[in-house]
């Protein structure tokens, strides 16, 4: 009864949407208390607006700093809790700019970590050592 009453406060306008900031959506920082309240909270915005218009408000450039908590791009592990969380919730709608985030993030993480070549000397060294090893093998079968 009360989850409908906020939301229904926070999709007239009646509520100021930054309250949200207060809202930190992590595994660490939630109960399951609290992610049961978060789940109704959004599912019900969700039922008010449509997710189109929740997608909208969660997107405006002027209120991330307010969502910033509940929809967090701090770390990986916390961008990806929001991603199941939302989605298990049936609203993962709202978490496509987090997936598109998370998936830039990974591939700019990818780009820094340079695959390590191996030199002349050391394939070498590695085709000498692999011939080696099956040379043993063989002696111990004898």
């Amino acid at each position: 009864m009360w989850l409908n009453f906020f939301a229904h406060l926070l999709a007239t306008d009646a509520l100021p949407w930054h309250v949200l900031a207060y809202i930190v959506l992590t595994e660490e920082d939630t109960t399951s208390s609290s992610r049961i309240f978060i789940k109704i909270l959004f599912q019900e915005l969700a039922e008010q607006l449509g997710i189109r218009l929740l997608n909208e408000r969660l997107n405006d450039p002027t209120m991330q700093q307010s969502f910033e908590s509940i929809l967090p791009k701090d770390n990986p592990k916390n961008t990806r809790f929001a991603i199941n969380f939302f989605t298990s919730s049936g609203i993962g709608g709202i978490t496509e700019n987090l997936r598109e985030y998370l998936k830039n993030t990974s591939r700019h993480i990818m780009k820094e970590q340079k695959p390590v070549s191996l030199g002349p000397e050391s394939e070498s060294e590695s085709s000498d050592s692999e011939r080696d090893d099956h040379r043993r093998k063989r002696r111990r079968r004898t």
